[in-house]
């Protein structure tokens, strides 16, 4: 029976922020064919550093990896926005750093996801919808840098990806201005579905999923 595994942050584990509707755990149940089943592993305020711990909960009979997390590393370094710059180059450099480090976390993340060599998709880092819409835009540029990174790795190791800053792309997808809410968790759940249920279709190589 094949069984899907959700890990990493609250992009998955949305329940506390639906208000009562359906998080994203229950949508994927009810969209999957007959016969499928799914776990909810990962944790809301995960980091890259928090999957390894979460895949050594994997359930014996798992068959099917997908990987959200990165949204909260980001969130620890938004004070980089606000460091003062005498130049662009400068500027830029602060995000290299960041970038540098996160890349080093989220191949390590990756890593722990493909040791038990089961097929594994992964998430970008969607943009949010921030009530500011100044501090938006600078906000979704310096998330270029961490969906980079993990668009990177996931090409290197032939990774498909869900493109959450396409499925989650209106006001109402969010519960607030960082989390999803049941609008948003049910296009998530619905790019998952497409994914895994069509992964032996198409083998290794890169996919991205926007829909």
């Amino acid at each position: 029976m094949p069984h899907v595994v959700l890990l990493g942050d609250s992009i998955f584990d949305n329940a506390r922020y639906t208000s009562g509707g359906p998080d994203v755990i229950s949508q994927v149940r009810r969209l999957l064919p007959s016969g499928w089943t799914a776990s909810l592993l990962a944790v809301d305020g995960s980091i890259t550093d928090d999957v390894a711990a979460q895949v050594e909960r994997l359930p014996a009979d798992a068959t099917h990896l997908v990987l959200s997390v990165g949204g909260n590393d980001a969130l620890t370094n938004a004070s980089v926005l606000d460091l003062p710059a005498s130049s662009t180059a400068q500027a830029v450099g602060f995000l290299a750093d960041v970038a540098d480090d996160f890349q080093a976390r989220y191949r390590l993340a990756v890593e722990a996801c493909m040791r038990p060599r089961l097929p594994l998709s992964v998430c970008t880092i969607y943009n949010g919808y921030l009530p500011d819409p100044a501090y938006q835009r600078i906000a979704s540029v310096a998330l270029m840098v961490f969906n980079d990174v993990i668009l990177r790795v996931a090409i290197e190791h032939a990774l498909s990806v869900i493109d959450l800053r396409l499925v989650c792309a209106k006001p109402e997808d969010y519960a607030n201005p960082i989390e999803p809410s049941s609008v948003g968790g049910h296009k998530i759940a619905r790019a998952i579905v497409a994914l895994v249920t069509e992964f032996n279709a198409h083998g290794r190589a890169t996919r991205i999923v926007a829909t």
